[in-house]
């Protein structure tokens, strides 16, 4: 009688032990999948940040000012090709190729983040001036997906206007480029300020605000060289 009493109390024992045991395991269990839980949400917030620092403003700003860009690189190509250009000319087109190439790709890497890559970047349609488009046709933009409801872009030039630089030399060259190039800049600044006022996204407004300011600049040094031609 006391040997099945103590057998008895050992079975018992042993259950608690293996009771404690389980309950031990799933407090763990709980506490690791409430840490982890706890540590996966901060990484959905941040990785869902990005998309939602920018508004429609900034989408037209990136989508615009890139092809307006690669038109005053196109420009800028077309007159350092030539013979015969003012020196002056010559280091204010590879200024405007300098400053405005990484923007265009900074600008590109903000479409892609915001899944709006334009179709036809580089090299769009309309912007080497022999698609035969209309003067109204900007670059091409028409027909693209969001782009018909905007305005016509600041300060492009018509596939006219680029076939006459093209076909200009020498010193009328030198004006008809910084003719044209002082117009191109006045519709970027024009672009920008759009942007500074109705944008979001604190790095396209700083890129806004960096145009308007350089393209001031260069305004201003094209006048002067552009009266002593």
């Amino acid at each position: 009688m006391s040997r099945t009493r103590t057998v008895v109390t050992g079975v018992a024992a042993l259950a608690a032990v293996a009771a404690i045991g389980a309950c031990s395991n799933s407090e763990t269990q709980q506490s690791s999948s409430s840490s982890s839980t706890a540590s996966a949400a901060p990484v959905q917030s941040s990785s869902a940040a990005p998309a939602a620092a920018h508004n429609q403003a900034d989408m037209m700003f990136a989508q615009m000012m890139i092809p307006h860009h690669q038109q005053a690189v196109e420009m800028s190509d077309m007159i350092l090709a030539k013979q015969g250009i003012d020196p002056r000319v010559i280091d204010l087109a590879n200024q405007i190729k300098a400053a405005q190439g990484p923007e265009i790709a900074q600008m590109q890497g903000w479409l892609q983040q915001w899944g709006m890559q334009m179709s036809g970047m580089p090299g769009m349609p309309g912007m080497s001036g022999d698609s035969g488009a209309p003067p109204s046709d900007h670059g091409g933009m028409h027909g693209m997906p969001g782009m018909d409801d905007m305005p016509g872009m600041e300060g492009m030039m018509s596939p006219a206007d680029m076939q006459a630089l093209q076909s200009a030399q020498g010193v009328e060259a030198s004006k008809l480029f910084l003719a044209q190039m002082i117009e191109h800049h006045r519709g970027a600044i024009t672009m920008a300020q759009n942007e500074i006022k109705n944008g979001q996204s604190p790095d396209a407004i700083a890129l806004a605000t960096s145009i308007e300011t350089s393209q001031q600049k260069e305004i201003d040094t094209m006048n002067q060289i552009l009266s002593s031609l």
